[in-house]
């Protein structure tokens, strides 16, 4: 069984902002694989399918950001996940250009509030996630650049992105992460003024 995880937010005022882009790709991959994300489990809205052969739980934290791992943490274990091979979180990135996507095998919070309570309540930061570029804050306030929407560019480049998060959670369910991260990961670093 695998977990795919993505953050945000609950509520409607949220919808469409930079931080909840992991609901939309949760969205998007239930969407793609026929796979309604509609019940409510350990503090989330999950759905159960299958993947190109292989059982899944999509799942959106219904929590808040900061809070996040109070749906996953639960959901490993009730599932018997492994957060280190069989879990998945599609988060959002300010220090992506928008609509790009970096595949990683572990890492750091990198400042993510939600996978920073993730790392805290499973214990562990050796998880698979994607980071979806969302760009960077020019204006000095990361609340309101995070919980901002997007321009028409931006959206647009944002929806495409979802096609590549899809490739790179398909080749994550093959085993194959490294493939995901020589296909998908940029070379570019938006560097803070």
């Amino acid at each position: 069984m695998y977990l795919i995880v993505g953050l945000g937010n609950p509520e409607r005022k949220y919808e469409g902002t930079r931080h909840n882009v992991g609901f939309e790709a949760i969205d998007f991959l239930s969407k793609s694989f026929g796979i309604e994300v509609n019940h409510k489990e350990q503090k989330g809205i999950v759905g159960k399918g299958i993947i190109n052969g292989k059982k899944v739980i999509l799942a959106k934290p219904q929590t808040y950001m900061n809070l996040s791992g109070e749906c996953v943490q639960p959901l490993c274990e009730y599932y018997e996940v492994d957060p280190t091979a069989e879990l998945i979180v599609i988060s959002d990135d300010v220090s992506l250009s928008t609509g790009n996507i970096r595949v990683r095998k572990k890492g750091s919070a990198g400042g993510h509030n939600g996978l920073k309570n993730i790392i805290a309540r499973t214990g562990t930061s050796e998880f698979p996630r994607i980071r979806v570029g969302v760009g960077e804050c020019t204006n000095g306030d990361m609340v309101a650049h995070v919980l901002g929407r997007y321009d028409a560019e931006d959206r647009k480049k944002v929806d495409e992105s979802f096609e590549k998060v899809k490739g790179a959670v398909e080749y994550f369910l093959e085993g194959n992460l490294d493939a995901a991260m020589n296909k998908y990961n940029v070379k570019e670093k938006i560097e803070n003024n």
